[in-house]
């Protein structure tokens, strides 16, 4: 009846212990599900035995019937909570292991292409370098979607920095990798303050880059910083099909795409997550990021307050 007490200092119910024994020794949820399932077969076909010849209590059997559900429930809660975080944890291992052979790979693309500058060789080491970076921006989306899953937050790590000079420094890089797009810069008021430059540069690169796939290709964009003495906004703005509003509702949710690019090709080379990791990374300043998209242009907004 969900009265029985729970033991002093008993961390989880029996189902829930059940769970994680289960979860550590391999077992997948079909097979804790069959446990409980022949649990149930076998105490009923006890019971039932031992009552004949008259009929067991049918109040009885509801309630033992329903008692096996709860503990079902319970089971397969925490049981997928514990696969959860162990391939999490699994996968950020993975991640942070493969950055030192993927970054070797990109330094030795480098010197070939100054050895062999201007020839086939650099043209190749070229490519090397681009599909490296690729992989690189893959394998931070994945880290950092996994520190979030994990309850640890995006890490920053604020210093003194003018934030127009780390958006110039940004952008720059990003108009390398895509000559075909314009972006431009306007910055007004006071642009100083308190926080982490190079994740902020990631942010604003995610927004651009979210732009450059849904935005009209040929469209300039414009990326305006202003400060003010209580906050300093800075706003991604380009043309392009208007956002629905029950999408832009959905936008910020992790594997989400716009549904125009499910199967374009450079929309498949991304994770869906840069606009995930881009909330968390304005969360984990106590900043807003929002979006709004009309007939005239779509806005991404982040506002980061001084105080912080």
């Amino acid at each position: 009846m969900g009265r029985s007490p729970r033991l002093i200092g008993a961390p989880e119910t029996a189902a829930e212990t059940h769970a994680i024994l289960r979860a550590r020794n391999g077992f997948n949820i079909n097979q804790l599900a069959a446990e409980y399932r022949a649990l149930r077969a076998s105490v009923l076909r006890l019971w039932i035995d031992e009552c004949d010849p008259t009929a067991p209590d049918l109040d009885d059997m509801i309630r033992f019937n329903e008692a096996i559900d709860q503990a079902l429930a319970e089971s397969v809660r925490h049981f997928s909570a514990q696969v959860d975080q162990a391939r999490n944890l699994f996968l950020g291992m993975l991640g942070h292991d493969m950055r030192s052979p993927l970054q070797t790979i990109q330094m030795t693309a480098v010197y070939l292409a100054a050895l062999n500058d201007g020839g086939k060789i650099s043209e190749a080491a070229r490519r090397l370098i681009n599909s490296g970076s690729r992989m690189q921006a893959l394998l931070d989306d994945m880290l950092d979607f996994n520190r979030a899953n994990l309850g640890l937050g995006i890490a920053i790590a604020p210093s003194i920095v003018d934030l127009a000079k780390q958006l110039a420094e940004a952008l720059d890089l990003l108009r390398t990798a895509h000559p075909d797009h314009r972006v431009d810069l306007e910055v007004v008021g006071d642009s100083n303050g308190v926080w982490d430059g190079r994740r902020l540069q990631q942010l604003l690169g995610n927004l651009v880059l979210n732009a450059f796939k849904y935005g009209t290709p040929d469209a300039p964009m414009r990326v305006v910083l202003t400060g003010t003495a209580a906050e300093i906004c800075f706003e991604v703005k380009n043309s392009g099909p208007v956002i629905e509003r029950s999408t832009l509702d959905r936008i910020f949710d992790p594997l989400h795409r716009g549904a125009e690019k499910e199967h374009n090709y450079e929309a498949e080379s991304h994770l869906g997550l840069g606009l995930y990791i881009a909330r968390k990374i304005a969360e984990a300043h106590g900043c807003t990021l929002e979006a709004r998209s009309d007939a005239i242009e779509t806005v991404f907004t982040v506002r980061l307050p001084r105080s912080r």
